[in-house]
């Protein structure tokens, strides 16, 4: 093969791989802007400046698009890693410093997220990989109530008290619904778990 083809190859691979990510970022903006279900080829192909038969000649199928959408905006905004959670002894240190990761990368990009979440139950191919995100969790809550030292009645409750404070939801309401600022919204999550590990009163 002559070093002009290769050129010409290359060049060309180069300019594919930029028209893909031109359409896998108008995408993320429109998701982010009115959401999975309200975005349209057609809208894509404008923002991208590319045709509809373009946008479709990348991605041929709505599950192509959004799996390419999800690694790039992933590769923007990543997910906390719970490994180091884990070697903290303390569980309230534990617990705050889990906390405060989590809510700053909800904090990252919570209009996406929410826009995601609203839409997914309507779309099967995003439910998919949003639902990746169930392990992720359930690892998180494990490693949040070790240490507590509860059983029985007081663990379901820590366990259930746990679950609720990790979720993007209950970020969402803390800081943007009652306007929260981000060490107070912190501190509710952390007493609501305090308080759930914490031995019941006796009636009197």
């Amino acid at each position: 093969m002559s070093a002009k083809r290769k050129y010409e190859q290359k060049e060309r691979a180069a300019k594919q791989e930029e028209t893909r990510r031109r359409i896998t970022e108008a995408t993320v903006e429109l998701h982010r802007e009115v959401g999975p279900a309200n975005t349209t080829i057609s809208a894509v192909a404008e923002r991208a400046g590319v045709q509809r038969l373009t946008v479709y000649r990348h991605f041929p199928e709505e599950a192509d698009l959004l799996s390419a959408c999800s690694a790039h905006w992933r590769a923007g905004h990543p997910i906390p890693d719970p490994a180091p959670w884990a070697t903290i002894d303390d569980p309230e240190e534990r617990l705050r410093t889990a906390l405060g990761e989590l809510y700053a990368y909800y904090r990252g990009d919570d209009e996406m997220m929410a826009n995601v979440r609203r839409d997914a139950p309507g779309i099967p191919a995003l439910a998919a990989l949003i639902g990746g995100l169930d392990g992720y969790f359930n690892a998180v809550q494990e490693i949040l109530a070790a240490g507590w030292g509860v059983r029985g009645r007081r663990r379901a409750l820590l366990l259930a008290a746990l679950a609720h404070v990790i979720e993007f939801e209950t970020w969402r309401s803390l800081e943007r619904r009652q306007g929260l600022d981000p060490d107070t919204a912190l501190e509710v999550a952390v007493r609501a778990v305090r308080g759930a590990a914490a031995p019941t009163s006796s009636p009197a």
